[in-house]
């Protein structure tokens, strides 16, 4: 039996995170993009200087130099901007100096996944039966193997042991195991960030709710009742596998360990407050939905033994399958909610397409090889959801990236569309400029690239990068979260970007 689905629950989807680093003007373009050429397309050499505009219109404009002053970023700024049609680059601020990508990784990611995947594959997630169904009891083992799918859901679990229960299975006569090497484990995606952190969970080959956990706090006399959930649309199950203990301190916030085979937290009761709810971080995925789906088989009637880890898949019948949806709605859900999981997922995936992949961390590199031998894109990647502040492309290369692979994988329909602010920063409706693209945000980092097509119709690409690395580094441990400042920081940088791109259809429009 195979079940589809599209969750991307709303308590779920994972915004994008907080965490990395760069400003520096010569309003001339660094270098010439080498766009794959298309049929009936001549790529033109850049020159020099700036494409010319006309004299009066380009007087008219403020030039890039002066919106980056007026920004007071800090840091570094760059930028690359080119003629989407010809790959002529148009316009650059430092824009061959290597950057964090920020979320504009996803972008890359997208493009690799695409690539080595195809737009209709589907992740599957399977109940193995490893002997026969007889008299409803299966003689073996029941194995729940992951297949790496990222957007599976409590409610995608409850439906397989529905279906399960569906065929007859009443019982099983040996171990209830739960498979998760499909893709290679990583205890976090960026080991550098806090434990807490819900958009920085382990990854495997068994993702469960984006491998977070839900923690539900309320008053109780005079201390507090606590819980963990596994909670979707339809199912809430209780969680066993995590532990909250609530401490008399006011600060770390959260403290995490694993002890006795469980995931050990404490939280500080000074931030409890009345009570509340919290998505946390799952560190062992593969008994987190082991967990979850043994309470799910036992409200059908389907009393299941402790669940156990294998590290080698057991050979036997798929008696029930779940399948993602296609590739192309789980990419463009992940490039809307910028869910990190999710692009480590698909990178790996694609990886073990390549070849087979021993670690999460030969993953990003894989795909920088890739782009380098497909686009001639240089750039240090270590993951593939920008997660990590120590990945730098620079903007031409990024801009190179889109304009080689995006035109033919499909990449600009997928973007998000960017929403243009008015003097007030309400969103403006029936903007004259249209951009797709995807956005990243780090602490003290704010990154874009994608298209734009300004009012006469002219398509450009473009990649901006800001950010300073030197006051992102020195944010205490505490304060990562909601560093001092680093919300009007990123409101005055995507204000550049905008007036960027406001530039652009200005004075490069035909």
């Amino acid at each position: 039996m195979t079940t589809t689905r599209r969750r991307v629950l709303g308590g779920l989807a994972a915004v994008a995170a907080t965490g990395a680093a760069g400003m520096a003007a010569a309003d001339a373009p660094m270098r010439s993009l080498r766009p794959m050429p298309r049929a009936g397309l001549e790529v033109t050499p850049v020159s020099a200087q700036v494409a010319a505009p006309a004299v009066a219109q380009a007087r008219a404009v403020p030039g890039a130099a002066q919106l980056i002053a007026e920004a007071r970023l800090g840091g570094e700024v760059a930028f690359a901007v080119a003629d989407a049609g010809t790959g002529r680059l148009l316009e650059a601020v430092d824009g061959d100096r290597g950057m964090p990508p920020a979320s504009t990784m996803k972008a890359l990611t997208t493009l690799y996944a695409l690539a080595h995947l195809g737009p209709g594959f589907r992740f599957r997630t399977r109940l193995i039966a490893t002997g026969p169904v007889q008299g409803g009891v299966i003689r073996g083992d029941l194995v729940l193997a992951g297949g790496g799918d990222p957007t599976l859901s409590t409610d995608g679990l409850g439906d397989m042991a529905a279906a399960l229960r569906a065929k007859g299975v009443t019982g099983v006569s040996g171990r209830f195991l739960v498979w998760g090497g499909a893709l290679p484990y990583v205890r976090a995606i960026d080991e550098a960030q806090g434990d807490w952190l819900g958009y920085n969970p382990a990854v495997s080959g068994m993702n469960l709710n984006f491998n977070r956990v839900n923690f539900v706090w309320s008053r109780s006399g005079k201390g507090y009742e606590t819980s963990f959930d596994a909670r979707g649309e339809r199912f809430a199950p209780p969680v066993y596998t995590a532990d909250m203990t609530v401490v008399n301190r006011d600060t770390p916030v959260y403290t995490y360990d694993q002890r006795r085979g469980r995931e050990d937290w404490t939280v500080a009761v000074t931030a409890l407050g009345r009570g509340g709810s919290r998505w946390l971080p799952v560190r062992r995925p593969e008994a987190y939905a082991g967990d979850v789906f043994q309470t799910l088989a036992r409200a059908q009637g389907l009393a299941l033994p402790a669940p156990e880890e294998v590290r080698n898949l057991p050979g036997g019948s798929v008696i029930v399958e779940s399948q993602s949806d296609p590739l192309t709605t789980v990419l463009r859900d992940m490039l809307k909610y910028s869910n990190n999981l999710t692009a480590e997922a698909v990178g790996m995936a694609s990886s073990v397409q390549r070849g087979p992949l021993g670690r999460h961390a030969d993953s990003g590199p894989e795909m920088a090889d890739w782009l380098r031998a497909q686009a001639g894109v240089s750039a240090r990647l270590v993951d593939h959801s920008g997660l990590g502040g120590a990945s730098r492309i620079a903007p031409v290369e990024m801009v190179r990236a889109i304009a080689t692979l995006g035109p033919g994988l499909g990449l600009r329909p997928l973007l998000k569309e960017f929403a243009f602010r008015d003097a007030n920063g309400k969103t403006m409706r029936n903007a004259p400029i249209q951009v797709d693209a995807k956005t990243g945000t780090l602490n003290f980092v704010s990154t874009l690239a994608g298209w734009m097509t300004a009012p006469d119709g002219t398509d450009l690409i473009f990649a901006i990068f800001t950010g300073d690395v030197a006051r992102r580094d020195a944010i205490p441990d505490s304060q990562r979260e909601r560093p001092p400042g680093g919300a009007d920081w990123v409101r005055r940088s995507k204000r550049l970007q905008q007036q960027l791109i406001e530039r652009w259809a200005a004075v490069y429009a035909a």
